[in-house]
């Protein structure tokens, strides 16, 4: 096992920009000494002083002695030179994305700094193995890229590239980790595990708003409320930025090969050409500063007639649902069935969405329908988005929306579609998730642990795929493709292979 870097060697950090800062912080407060250095040097010296105010304004929130502040401080220095690197025991790369510009300052490197010294790019979406193509010594150089804010933010994720020396690559782990970081080991590969696996969490709902079923505040409650994550897919690319989201988006994609399962979509391009790129130009997917959104009005208090309505205790959902209506008073007749409806009344059903349109379901059972999407916690979940089929009176439809409504739920009625927000939302991560285990770019336990720490999602993919059930999924997938006609829904092997084999998930992940 690898010892991680002494604190007695400085440590190094080449561009003095937001996430320069950020790690220059991290290893002062690990106790390191920090020297910053940047091509410009009035942009270190800025740094600098921008670091130790922030040190400051922690002491004034008393989250600091000022014995801890001054010596933070007395480990801080920058340097005018890269000569003065020369005794770094770690050198850490944060300067622009640019291939060309991080080759020319490693080969530098390699002739200023000690034999034993780690080097260590901090870049998101470019690959180390292509970086290290132009060293002298390729396998001197690791991935360490950290995640914005880098004081607050636990995960690194440790990248190793095809030269990529393994006893050096298990020492900046291990240095990570003394800093107190949380680490995942991945395979130098187009967006590492974070930012590949995440596309679709952009990407579908993207394609939702393109194909007109909502609009993208509805689509951000949608997958906040139903789903648990943090923050909408709209609002987080107001705050990353629609330029740098979208320059993942087709860093990715090229360096796929223009795979149609990352391809951008035009309303992207169109908002940055346009110059809306978020927050920091005032106008993205909302205006800013933000009105003041009216919280949805309480849910109608109607007792359901629930005279004609029966539940059926044979699917797991419908007995949560059931339960929660218990708790409301609201009492339901039970009819054991094969089939997969939730509630009926009459000749309509609820079902939860496989991907298939309500008109297409309404011909396969030969019944008119209400379908509902997908929520992480049906305990607790109270918005969820649903799409009736042409069939479905209004007088059923009136009848199953009080019941939900009952039970805490409002419903998010969408135009008919292949799919719903969510379901295509986590089909699509877990997929992706699915297809970076099997190309064996990082174990199934990083995959998941990268997803919960980096993006503070809910549940790793992988898990949250396993819940559902992976044959269920593949299933979701290939109705969606079957609508779309196209190659972004084609379904990962690994997928298909655990939906054949019947296999129990992995049990590193459990």
């Amino acid at each position: 096992m690898q010892h991680p870097l002494s604190l007695s060697r400085p440590v190094a950090i080449i561009g003095s920009g937001v996430m320069g800062r950020g790690i220059a912080m991290v290893a002062a407060a690990a106790g390191h000494r920090v020297c910053l250095y940047d091509a410009n040097g009035s942009a270190s010296a800025q740094a600098v002083a921008t670091i130790q105010q922030q040190w400051q304004r922690q002491a004034d929130k008393g989250k600091l002695s000022a014995e801890e502040v001054a010596q933070l401080c007395a480990r801080l220095s920058r340097a005018e030179q890269l000569q003065q690197l020369a005794e770094a025991g770690l050198v850490i790369e944060a300067i622009v994305e640019d291939l060309a510009a991080k080759q020319a300052l490693f080969c530098q490197l390699e002739q200023i700094v000690a034999a034993d010294c780690l080097l260590a790019s901090n870049t998101s979406s470019l690959s180390i193995s292509a970086i290290a193509a132009a060293m002298a010594a390729p396998q001197r150089l690791v991935g360490m890229h950290f995640f914005n804010p880098a004081p607050a933010m636990r995960l690194v994720e440790i990248v190793h590239g095809l030269a990529t020396d393994a006893a050096l690559l298990e020492q900046v782990r291990a240095t990570a980790r003394a800093w107190g970081k949380e680490t995942v080991l991945v395979r130098s590969s187009p967006g590492f595990i974070v930012n590949r696996i995440a596309r679709p969490f952009y990407l579908e709902s993207l394609r939702c708003l393109q194909e007109g079923l909502t609009d993208c505040a509805t689509l951000d409650r949608l997958l906040q409320h139903s789903g648990g994550f943090r923050m909408g897919p709209f609002a987080l690319m107001d705050l990353i930025g629609l330029d740098v989201n979208l320059a993942v988006h087709r860093s990715i994609w090229q360096a796929m090969c223009y795979d149609p399962r990352y391809t951008p979509l035009w309303i992207q391009q169109e908002m940055v050409a346009a110059g809306w790129l978020g927050r920091k130009s005032g106008r993205g997917y909302y205006t800013y500063p933000l009105d003041q959104t009216a919280e949805p009005d309480s849910l109608p208090v109607v007792q359901p007639d629930c005279s004609q309505i029966t539940f059926n205790p044979a699917q797991p959902v419908a007995v949560v649902l059931a339960q929660r209506l218990q708790q409301a008073g609201v009492q339901l007749a039970t009819q054991h069935a094969a089939a997969d409806w939730l509630f009926r009344t009459g000749n309509a059903h609820v079902y939860l969405s496989d991907g298939r349109p309500a008109a297409r379901r309404e011909q396969a059972e030969q019944q008119p329908c209400l379908l509902l999407d997908q929520a992480f916690d049906f305990q607790h979940v109270s918005l969820l988005a649903a799409q009736s089929s042409p069939g479905l009176s209004l007088t059923e439809r009136q009848a199953l929306e009080q019941l939900l409504n009952a039970a805490g739920i409002r419903l998010c009625h969408l135009p008919d579609a292949a799919g719903l927000p969510l379901l295509r939302t986590v089909a699509m991560l877990v997929n992706e998730a699915a297809e970076v285990l099997q190309q064996g770019l990082a174990s199934a336990e990083d995959i998941d642990s990268a997803m919960c720490l980096g993006l503070n999602y809910p549940q790793g993919p992988l898990a949250w795929g396993q819940r559902l059930g992976y044959g269920w999924l593949a299933q979701v997938l290939r109705h969606l493709a079957d609508y779309h006609g196209d190659g972004h829904y084609r379904v990962a092997g690994w997928l298909q292979q655990q939906a054949f084999s019947s296999l129990s998930f992995p049990a590193e992940v459990l």
